[in-house]
């Protein structure tokens, strides 16, 4: 959606952006400032600690050297200062280095922001020759046509995807009937096939009957050539 937002609504974000990145900045300079004032009141605090434990050091060096022990303890605790002193230190780094990144951040920001103000003027110019009495109505008018014309592509994503749908299943329906019709015109073949037999078995069996009957014939007329025969013996 980012991609289809007009140049001018990219600008509005980026100087939301710019604004929060500049909140952003200014709480951590302030925050940065606090730190380097706790932390310049521990580097007080830590010369103050320093010069007394020089101070003690110089004035118990002759017990400290028969005292193992507090030696040891001593020297425990410089060094975990001076652990603490470099941790300190890395922290300071790490701000300075955040600062700057959010400077290098807030500064690209501000060039993007400059860089897009062009757009800003033609939206302008837009609304004084147009029906149109704010920028946000023409930016709020441009979001609704963006997602009529989506909505739009889904729905002829939708059809088309019906329309397929529907030219499978004539495919298929196709398909089953091709397979029908082939099933039928087989059965007719067959039948065709039966008729043709059962139209030759009428004509050999009506020659049959017809020889049948010729003989029928010739036996009644010899029967009655021979009754008339016996009849006129007889008589």
């Amino acid at each position: 959606e980012e991609d289809s937002l007009s140049p001018f609504i990219r600008l509005q974000e980026k100087k939301k952006q710019a604004q929060l990145m500049q909140k952003t900045l200014e709480m951590k300079e302030e925050a940065f400032r606090e730190r380097m004032e706790v932390i310049t009141c521990r580097w007080r605090d830590f010369h103050a600690k320093e010069a007394q434990l020089k101070a003690y050091m110089e004035k118990l060096g002759s017990i400290l050297k028969e005292n193992d022990k507090m030696q040891i303890q001593a020297l425990k605790k410089a060094s975990k200062e001076r652990e603490r002193k470099m941790q300190k230190e890395m922290e300071l780094l790490r701000a300075k280095r955040e600062l700057e990144a959010l400077k290098n951040k807030h500064q690209k920001l501000c060039n993007k922001v400059q860089k897009y103000s062009i757009f800003n003027k033609y939206l302008e110019g837009v609304v004084k020759i147009s029906q149109f009495e704010e920028i946000q109505e023409v930016i709020w008018r441009y979001k609704t046509l963006v997602r009529m014309h989506k909505d739009l592509l889904q729905s002829q994503q939708g059809h088309k995807e019906m329309s397929e749908q529907a030219k499978v299943l004539l495919d298929q329906y196709m398909v089953e009937k091709e397979a029908e019709i082939l099933q039928y015109q087989n059965e007719l073949v067959q039948l065709q096939l039966r008729f043709d037999q059962a139209q030759s078995d009428i004509l050999h069996w009506e020659t049959h009957w017809a020889n049948i009957q010729n003989t029928t014939a010739k036996k009644t007329l010899k029967l009655g050539t021979i009754k008339m025969a016996i009849l006129n013996l007889f008589q």
